[in-house]
This record gives structure tokens, C-alpha cells and sequence, in this order.
């Protein structure tokens, strides 16, 4: 993983990081200081590098702080089920073979913000919890439960099995405005994937489907924006409803 905050958040969850390096001239940055001190506790081995040896890395932001860690734990279906409400009502996001990493993070740095219980995403054809996906989610990934599944079609029917209300996230004129839907229910969120949205066989699972309207000339939202705004009006009904 890399990046100041991944790497922080992943400190504060006791993920277990069997090294991190540091760019030497970052050695008394401020910014870093709480990472150092963190890492120095937790016993973690500090290496302190010339910028040259981040070149190596395919990704630019790394802010000179790269961990190595384990491989990332996913849960089983079952086990996100079974995980507590936070508020109340469980709220889960489901990714329809989301491709791109930058999204992916985004939507689990969202789900989290949102007080989600866990992101539910497919085994193939779809990004999984990378270096990538956790740099965008800030280090959200240490905090969300993520279970991955052979078939989303299939892990909606158990999910729904379980109680839990499913609304996809479509356009069309099948689709209500979100705003009208009733998002207070133990529910789960899913976004398609970017250009082609939720696939005709997971959107046949849904229990109904709802749109964000737009008023300019582009077609759709980007996958991201659209759960994060779908997320937060599921959080503003709960509150109302609170």
C-alpha cells in the first residue's frame, strides 16, 4: 500500500505491515511523524530510501511512504451478513464489476464515511482491494468489511434471503428518483460499472431501481459520485427517521 494516509489508517487497525519505507528526505517531515512513532511502536522495520528507489513503483503517488503487508482479508458473504448494524439498519454497497481501481477506492472511501457494513464485490472482472483501491479509499479499506463473490446475481438472492432490500442504481422508466425511494430499510446499494451500468441479470434482482436526474448534456454520473450521493441520502433518511 502507499500513501501518508493508507498507511496511517492502516497502522490504526493493526493490519499487520512487515515493512515500510520512507523517502529519506521525508525523515522529519511533520506530516510523517505519527506514522514514524505508530510504526516504532507497533514494531514494523523502518527503511529510510533514496527518492530513486520509489521509481520502481508503478504508481506516482506514493508521497514517498510505501508499506508491505499481508494480502488483503476479504470476508465471506455470510460473514458481512451476519456483521451488526451500526445504525440500526445494515447498509451494504454492491459493485457490479467496477474495473476501475480509482472508483472502486472511491466508493469504499465513501461507503465508510457513510457508516456502510460492508462492500460486497465480484471475484472476476472487477478491481479488487489493491494498492491502487487503497490509496484512492484513504485507508478506508482498513476499516470496511469487503467480501468478495463468485456471482453477484446469486450473492443479491442471499442477500435478500437475509431481509436485506436491494436497489440498483439505473436509469430509465422503471427507475424512481432516489429522493422517493425509501433507503431506511436494511438495504444494499449497487452501482454498475462505468459506461454499462448494473447487467441485465443483477438488475432483474433488484428490488427496485433508482436515478439520480440530471439537467446537463453527459448521460450519466461517474460511478463513484453516483454511490456517494445514494449513500448520503440513505444516511440523511435514516437520520429523519431516527
Amino acid at each position: 500500500m502507499y500513501g501518508i494516509h493508507a498507511v496511517e489508517e492502516a497502522l490504526d487497525a493493526g493490519e499487520k505491515l512487515r515493512r515500510i519505507y520512507i523517502g529519506d528526505d521525508r525523515k522529519r517531515d511533520p506530516a510523517l511523524r505519527k506514522l514514524i512513532e505508530r510504526a516504532t511502536e507497533a514494531g514494523i522495520p523502518l527503511r529510510f530510501e533514496h527518492r530513486s528507489f520509489f521509481a520502481q513503483f508503478p504508481y506516482r503517488a506514493h508521497q514517498s511512504v510505501v508499506a508491505f503487508g499481508t494480502p488483503f482479508e476479504y470476508v465471506a458473504l455470510d460473514e458481512a451478513i451476519a456483521l451488526p448494524a451500526a445504525r440500526g439498519t445494515r447498509l451494504y454497497v454492491v459493485l457490479d464489476h467496477i474495473t476501475d481501481p480509482h472508483n472502486a477506492g472511491a466508493i469504499v472511501r465513501s461507503a465508510e464515511c457513510a457508516g456502510a457494513t460492508a462492500i460486497v464485490l465480484p471475484e472476476r472482472r472487477s478491481a479488487g482491494i489493491n494498492a491502487t483501491v487503497r490509496k484512492a479509499a484513504a485507508g478506508a479499506t482498513a476499516h470496511l468489511p469487503v467480501a468478495r463473490v463468485a456471482n453477484v446475481a446469486g450473492a443479491l438472492r442471499t442477500m435478500k434471503k437475509a431481509g436485506i432490500w436491494v436497489a440498483g442504481a439505473a436509469t430509465g422508466p422503471d427507475a424512481v428518483q432516489f429522493t422517493a425511494a425509501d433507503f431506511r430499510r436494511d438495504l444494499a446499494i449497487v452501482v454498475g460499472a462505468e459506461g454499462t451500468g448494473i447487467s441485465t441479470v443483477v438488475r432483474k434482482e433488484c428490488d427496485y431501481l433508482v436515478q439520480i436526474p440530471l439537467h446537463g448534456r453527459i448521460e450519466s454520473l461517474n460511478a463513484s459520485v453516483a454511490a456517494g450521493i445514494l449513500l448520503f441520502e440513505a444516511v440523511r433518511q435514516r437520520a429523519e427517521g431516527a
